[in-house]
């Protein structure tokens, strides 16, 4: 079939076409409280086409390959039309072939759905066995997914993906107090990711009963020290979004502002996003447009050195592609988009981190939060106070917020503890959730952070 596909190709008179076919299966268990609240197992196949034109892009999906041919045909020509008078182009890329299997010893998509199902069921029994729990959730989710890809320049890529994950919240209750914690793990090694969390869940459970009684936050500027998920969020969010050059290129505001050589942070600051990191959820071989992931500078030392790319975003700032094209599934066209985006190890211990903050603030794990260009606000899932260099009490209600470009610049202090966060959800981007991602990083230590509270 996919000689076919490249003969039907050929026959168009547009300067680039692509073809997307995907198949993709998997499982979704959904436990809320005492209940099975759904259990799906599915099978899904498309595609779509893609042709581009003088700076015109034509896009079409389907789920039956019978209309392939017209598909191509149809697309070629709105391109075509599309594009008369006007001007565009593609940065120029070597065109692979190559075919990248999965092969795992623990396969998830083998292992029966009862097992599935067991586990899920053990976790959240867990959750429920103390009183002061009012209810849980726990989700399995496991995929398969194998995409081909040819395009006109002679691509001939067939790539497989595989990730399998659990997350498990818990909801305590004492009176009109709620609170809630939420931990997920997942990434693309196996089914052990999934397998022997107990630690874990009776972690979360104990936190969502333990902030019933914690103290709410008192508002103020605080030295904050952010655990490696906060962390990662914060770097993802407020400055990974930021990088992606779809968004800079069409917004004069963040041009000046993201200009490469400019500094950001001090020395000690080194962000980073880097699709080709085996085991990560966030990893592939190649993005969506047939460019391979590599390792991408994003501040080095503290300086700003480079943005995340499409074929198109690249050439539109004369700038090289950088295999962060990418998509959720066949029934949307790539976009720019994160792969696995973090801060880099520092030098610094977590005892050298507090041990000088005579009043601040450990923040562990983001429980949501929003951007607006380089404004942001995050809540932290729990907190600590930070008196005289030790941890203290757990506190609850941490909100922080503050000016992306300045914060990068308060970050004083780097551990040197790297840890990468997948898990389920994702990245959300123009309609396109979620999109596989990790993020991280090590503990880091920010001065004059606002936070609010009472």
């Amino acid at each position: 079939m996919r000689e076919r596909i490249k003969r039907m190709v050929s026959k168009e008179k547009v300067p680039f076409i692509e073809v997307h076919l995907e198949e993709r299966e998997g499982v979704e268990i959904y436990y809320v409280g005492k209940e099975l609240e759904s259990l799906n197992q599915f099978i899904d196949i498309g595609g779509n086409v893609r042709a581009f034109s003088n700076g015109i892009w034509s896009f079409a999906s389907f789920n039956s390959f019978d209309e392939l041919e017209s598909h191509i045909h149809f697309v070629a020509r709105e391109a075509r039309l599309g594009s008369k008078g006007r001007r565009g182009r593609l940065a120029k890329i070597k065109p692979y072939v190559d075919e990248v299997t999965v092969k795992l010893d623990d396969d998830p998509i083998k292992v029966p759905i009862n097992e599935k199902i067991k586990i899920a069921k053990s976790y959240n029994s867990r959750i429920l066995r103390s009183k002061k729990i009012q209810s849980s959730k726990v989700m399995y989710e496991d995929l398969f997914q194998r995409r081909f890809y040819i395009n006109s320049e002679g691509a001939d890529i067939v790539e497989e993906k595989i990730y399998c994950g659990i997350s498990f919240t818990a909801l305590a209750k004492d009176g009109m107090n709620v609170q809630m914690i939420h931990k997920s793990k997942g990434d693309t090694s196996g089914f052990h990711i999934v397998k022997g969390l107990e630690g874990e869940v009776e972690e979360v459970k104990k936190d969502a009963i333990d902030l019933l009684k914690a103290e709410k936050v008192k508002a103020g500027v605080y030295t904050v020290v952010a655990d490696p998920l906060l962390a990662g969020v914060f770097v993802h969010e407020a400055f990974g979004h930021l990088s992606e050059a779809d968004f800079v290129y069409m917004n004069k505001k963040m041009q000046k502002i993201m200009q490469l050589g400019k500094r950001f942070g001090e020395s000690n600051l080194t962000i980073v996003d880097d699709g080709s990191m085996r085991g990560e959820r966030g990893f592939y071989k190649y993005d969506d447009e047939g460019v391979p992931s590599q390792k991408n500078y994003l501040i080095k030392k503290g300086i700003l050195v480079g943005r995340l790319h499409s074929r198109e975003s690249a050439a539109n700032m004369s700038e090289e592609p950088s295999g962060n094209a990418r998509s959720i599934n066949y029934r949307f066209p790539p976009i720019v988009r994160m792969s696995n985006t973090y801060i880099a190890k520092g030098n610094m211990t977590f005892d050298e981190l507090i041990g000088d903050i005579d009043q601040g603030i450990y923040a562990v794990r983001a429980r949501g939060g929003q951007t607006e260009l380089e404004m942001f606000t995050f809540s932290s899932a729990k907190a600590y106070l930070i008196k005289d260099g030790k941890i203290g009490p757990m506190i609850r209600d941490v909100i922080l917020t503050g000016n992306v470009f300045e914060t990068l610049k308060n970050i004083d202090g780097i551990g040197n503890d790297v840890h990468l966060h997948g898990g389920l959800g994702g990245c959300g981007k123009n309609s396109q959730f979620p999109l596989p991602v990790s993020d991280g990083g090590p503990h880091i230590r920010i001065r004059n952070v606002v936070i609010g509270g009472e």
